[in-house]
């Protein structure tokens, strides 16, 4: 049975996680956000792998069955944490390797930047492919060339598996992007960025794409 995605999948950046009461605080908004609808949440972290095990469990503990739960990067860690699936990058793991690491049941995603790694990707053992950055970003270093929306339009042409946009998604452009062919948008900043409520930002978009 193919993946369905949500409309939201929000991009939880361990960067922008506070680091008092940092597991207090998780606990408590991954509570609400599925209280508020989000029913697909990833957990990122490029920075510190002896934090992941610790969040994951905090994350997992937080979080019902109706909340799929995807590990970035780590694709053992994905399992050991009781997670339902891993988003890949062009340099981590391949597919096939994550595939084989997780089994036939757990989700497998995969980032691409260009028509030309989505198609590798259509070919590939994964369960939805993100495109991206649709527009610039501040939650990436060194990201890639932005696509815009008619790069949206062309990876939607080019592949029948479920598409994430992302990259710079906001309110005001997030009904474009879909228009344009996305099936959900992941949204980091926007949501869990300084000074940002990310229980409230959910409920805004959620409710744009009723």
């Amino acid at each position: 049975m193919a993946f369905l995605l949500p409309p939201l999948y929000p991009i939880m950046d361990a960067s922008f996680l506070p680091s008092f009461e940092r597991g207090a605080y998780l606990m408590r908004v991954v509570c609400e956000l599925e209280d508020a609808g989000v029913t697909l949440l990833q957990y990122r972290n490029k920075h510190s792998i002896e934090e992941i095990p610790h969040d994951a469990v905090i994350i997992r503990g937080g979080a019902t069955s109706a909340v799929t739960l995807i590990m970035n990067d780590h694709p053992e860690l994905a399992v050991n944490a009781g997670f339902d699936g891993v988003h890949v990058g062009q340099g981590d793991v391949s597919p096939g390797s994550a595939r084989e690491i997780v089994g036939p049941d757990r989700i497998v995603g995969i980032s691409t930047h260009n028509l030309g790694q989505l198609k590798a990707a259509d070919l590939m053992p994964v369960d939805y492919i993100a495109f991206g950055p649709v527009f610039a970003t501040t939650s990436k270093l060194n990201s890639d060339p932005v696509v815009g929306l008619d790069g949206v339009c062309e990876a939607r042409s080019l592949t029948s598996k479920p598409l994430v946009a992302i990259g710079g998604i906001t309110l005001e452009n997030a009904r474009a992007v879909r228009k344009a062919g996305a099936d959900s948008v992941a949204v980091i900043s926007a949501m869990f960025g300084p000074d940002e409520n990310p229980v409230k930002i959910a409920k805004d978009f959620l409710r744009i794409f009723r």
